[in-house]
């Protein structure tokens, strides 16, 4: 009769950890930061778009300004659809115990570059929130400016008189009959 020796399985080394599980983490993780520096580059021209609104808002430019509008929304939408990948990844990376700190770790540097995207994409949503703030106080003032020149126009038109009568301040007959 002869002993068959239990198979366990291989783990890497000193980790505890099996390559297949250990490929789908360093998988999980490399996913994660691509996303995450697609998110900031979103962020970044989100920036942009912004700036380029303000401007228009300022000039007064009505076509310029829906133009950027649309552009926002969607760069909006962009952000939007991507932060819906990076939640469940984000979570898959809270889950995964970290590894750095131990030698032959496929994740050595990778948590303090996944950390620094992070922050650097929270930065960027603040100076987002700060700038749409301002857009929308320039745009409000813009609004306030244009009601005021409407209700200026308006009331020229409303004491005008007629063309007819102001050619002519008399009144003058007109013989129809024959």
């Amino acid at each position: 009769m002869a002993i068959t020796a239990e198979k366990k399985p291989v783990m890497y080394a000193g980790t505890g950890i099996a390559p297949e599980e250990l490929r789908q983490r360093v998988s999980v993780l490399k996913r994660f930061r691509e996303l995450l520096t697609a998110q900031r580059e979103r962020f970044r021209r989100y920036l942009e778009v912004l700036d380029k609104q303000k401007d228009s808002i300022e000039k007064g430019s009505a076509e310029e300004l829906e133009s950027r509008v649309a552009l926002e929304e969607n760069i909006i939408a962009d952000i939007f659809s991507i932060q819906k990948v990076i939640n469940p990844l984000e979570e898959m990376y809270r889950v995964f115990p970290a590894l750095s700190g131990q030698e032959l770790s496929p994740f050595a540097g990778e948590e303090a570059d996944i950390n620094g995207l992070k922050s650097a994409l929270e930065i960027l949503q603040n100076e987002a929130a700060v700038r749409i703030e301002r857009n929308k106080k320039l745009l409000s003032a813009r609004m306030v400016e244009i009601q005021g020149d409407m209700k200026m126009f308006g009331g020229l038109y409303r004491k005008a008189q007629s063309i007819a009568y102001r050619v002519s301040q008399t009144a003058t007959l007109v013989d129809i009959s024959g």
